[in-house]
């Protein structure tokens, strides 16, 4: 009965002219992850995994384990999207996964900024931002689509 009487004292053109503006901040707000995400692969992935990610970069035909096609990361786990896995890997966390000789650390995906991220457990649990960000952007390249995620 509030929301009602809300939109009956703001008139129903008030309220749309406020909705018009938050949706544009919202969806910007999206926008801003993807390039953070976009520019971090820029600045670290780039050389050896390509623009595109397909493992066609620069210096990949000198590295002695051919670099991964990031674009089909989802597809090799059966369509799912494993964004924690992504990121351990990425961080340097997890080294069991071979080869990874030629994969670096990358220390700057490390730094002081935290968000939260729900691993799969219901529970938020605190990670750097830029580490989600660049795994956010790697499900963008994914081809097809992941189906499901397994954060």
């Amino acid at each position: 009965m509030k929301a009602l009487t809300l939109i009956h004292s703001f008139g129903k053109t008030t309220l749309m002219k406020y909705w018009l503006l938050l949706v544009p901040l919202f969806l910007m707000g999206t926008t801003i992850e993807k390039n953070v995400g976009e520019t971090l692969y820029l600045q670290h992935c780039v050389s050896c995994h390509g623009v595109d990610g397909k493992g066609d970069g620069a210096v990949a035909a000198r590295l002695s384990t051919p670099p991964a096609d990031l674009t089909r990361i989802a597809a090799r786990r059966d369509g799912v999207w494993p964004a924690f896995e992504i990121m351990t890997i990425l961080s340097g966390y997890s080294r069991n996964i071979l080869p990874r000789e030629d994969m670096p650390v990358i220390v700057d995906l490390l730094d002081n900024e935290m968000s939260e991220f729900d691993i799969g457990d219901g529970e938020a649990i605190l990670m750097p931002t830029k580490l989600i960000a660049i795994a956010s952007y790697l499900e963008s390249l994914q081809d097809p689509a992941p189906k499901s995620n397994l954060p």
